[in-house]
């Protein structure tokens, strides 16, 4: 009821600016998506939560209003207050993105795409009102405006309808097309300013991904024929008027205007405003898809770093007692894995961890390097994460000791600070849980206000033991996240650690991580009893 109403209320002041506005009927396109399309998306996701949804109307009321009075009076100084008004109402819609990114993290691309689209949107705040107010920004007030168009269709409606889809199916390349979509607007603004060549590569992108939009969309399977083939055309649509940026940016590129602002306004913003725009809008609102997450029930260790991790922050958080191991007894990850079967020396090593040695060679993948040695200027100073850029081999040595329960707030903890060459390299907090009758390690790194938290699912490899991050379902809690306040997010990175024994008795570990599934470590331990 209250979106019927919405939808109604947005649609009569489109129409007032529409038959009795002062302003150029060009300038419609952009308002049509402010007062109209965007008004109406922003409602469906919002909708989730009760607490943004109580008060979204009223900001989406005073924004639609502002825009609208924009084309009923000439340019006054008053101008700068109803810009102002929509400027703040777009940086609240971002706020209400982050929020929503923060409670979940770099998890469900779909939902990403959504989160990524609703700050986007606040780009296109910054260059309307750039606009409204003639602010010099280095290009004529036309591409101001386009720069702001672009922002509202291409950086918003079009990342949403991307998520929504996704919502529904999200088949092998998938991914590749949403990313495409959500770094191209850009990519694509960086190619305006500074290189043609940037501008024309980044809109063969646009149509790549754009085509595989088409036919995912074809192929989905939506609750409704009207709905599908209205989402289809949608997409379809962008297939045809993504040609005329083609050949404008050609034209850009071989220095000479094969199409004119004037022709792209009345083809490409037309078709993408009354049927890419209209009917995708129409279409997704038939049956909105639903935000399907699963919420993580795990524990989360409490403590959180100050500015210096290492021993300063274990002065604080520990107890008198060493521990002898990362675990008391290895049976309480049965039956994830078989004690009576697995190599004894691993299962020794996790209960009686100080009676060995650790010698370990980092290898960092050199597309990363320059990163690593970057984050070690900070790491050597908050003694946390401290890995060298050398490959050579290092004896990592250090204690398990006991962390103070009611600080941490999860079963056992214990603390075990590895060191080489006198600088602190980790400092982790080991403890586990059980979750839908799976034991995972649970492991905590503190960082500056926030904590790394690991979880880690075990699995058996013939005789020797394997820890992943990487999820085996969608009910896993296992992955990389950092923990800030509240907020748990998940965060792209993946790793596994997998030890073996050796014939002669001496373990052997490679702990393999990857960004955004790309690898950018590999550390090869060699763990030999201290007898040995």
């Amino acid at each position: 009821m209250r979106v019927n109403k919405l939808m109604l209320f947005s649609i009569i002041l489109f129409l007032l600016a529409a038959v009795y506005g002062q302003e150029p009927a060009y300038l419609l396109l952009l308002t049509v998506a402010q007062v109209v399309y965007i008004p109406i998306v922003l409602y469906s996701i919002i909708k989730e939560e009760k607490r943004w949804a109580a008060v979204f109307p009223l900001f989406s009321l005073i924004a639609s209003v502002s825009v609208i009075v924009l084309h009923f009076t000439p340019e006054t100084g008053w101008d700068y207050l109803w810009g102002t008004f929509y400027l703040l109402y777009t940086f609240m819609v971002a706020l209400y993105g982050v929020s929503r990114f923060f409670r979940r993290g770099f998890v469900h691309l779909e939902e990403f795409a959504i989160d990524v689209a609703l700050i986007y949107l606040s780009i296109g705040g910054m260059w309307f009102f750039a606009h409204i107010t003639e602010i010099d920004t280095g290009f004529s007030p036309i591409i101001t405006w386009l720069t702001a168009i672009h922002f509202h269709y291409s950086a918003f409606l079009l990342p949403v309808f991307v998520g929504f889809l996704g919502r529904l199916y999200k088949p092998r390349g998938y991914s590749m097309a949403a990313w495409m979509i959500l770094l191209l607007p850009l990519i694509l603004a960086v190619g305006i300013t500074y290189s043609v060549w940037i501008e024309l590569f980044s809109v063969l992108l646009y149509i790549a991904a754009i085509y595989m939009l088409i036919i995912f969309s074809s192929r989905a399977h939506l609750p409704s024929t009207l709905q599908k083939w209205l989402i289809v055309i949608s997409f379809s649509s962008l297939g045809v008027t993504i040609l005329f940026s083609l050949v404008y940016a050609y034209g850009n590129f071989i220095n000479s205007m094969l199409v004119s602002i004037d022709t792209m306004l009345r083809f490409h913003g037309v078709l993408n405003s009354l049927i890419f725009a209209l009917l995708g809008v129409a279409g997704w609102m038939i049956s909105v898809p639903p935000y399907r997450i699963i919420k993580r029930t795990f524990p989360v260790s409490n403590i959180r770093g100050k500015r210096i991790i290492g021993e300063k922050l274990l002065s604080e958080i520990t107890e008198d007692g060493l521990q002898k191991g990362l675990v008391d007894n290895m049976s309480i990850f049965t039956p994830d894995i078989n004690v009576n079967s697995i190599a004894q020396s691993i299962l020794d090593f996790y209960e009686n961890t100080l009676n060995y040695r650790l010698f370990a060679e980092i290898k960092w993948r050199p597309w990363f390097k320059p990163f690593a040695a970057v984050y070690r200027i900070f790491s050597r100073r908050f003694q946390q994460i401290n890995l060298p850029l050398s490959e050579k081999q290092i004896e990592m040595t250090g204690d398990i000791v006991t962390v103070k329960a009611e600080m941490d707030g999860r079963k056992s903890p214990r603390a075990w600070v590895r060191k080489a060459n006198g600088e602190v390299i980790f400092a982790a907090i080991y403890s586990w849980h059980e979750n839908n009758q799976q034991t995972y390690m649970n492991i905590a790194l503190p960082l500056p206000w926030s904590s790394m938290i690991g979880v880690l699912e075990l699995t058996q490899v013939e005789k020797g033991l394997q820890l992943t991050s990487k999820k085996r379902s969608a009910a896993s809690d296992s992955g990389i996240y950092l923990a800030v306040g509240e907020f748990l997010l998940a965060l792209p990175i993946e790793e596994t650690f997998h030890i073996r024994e050796e014939d002669d008795g001496s373990l052997i570990a490679r702990h393999r991580m990857w960004f955004f599934s790309v690898p950018f470590l590999n550390i090869h331990y060699r763990i030999l009893r201290k007898e040995q």
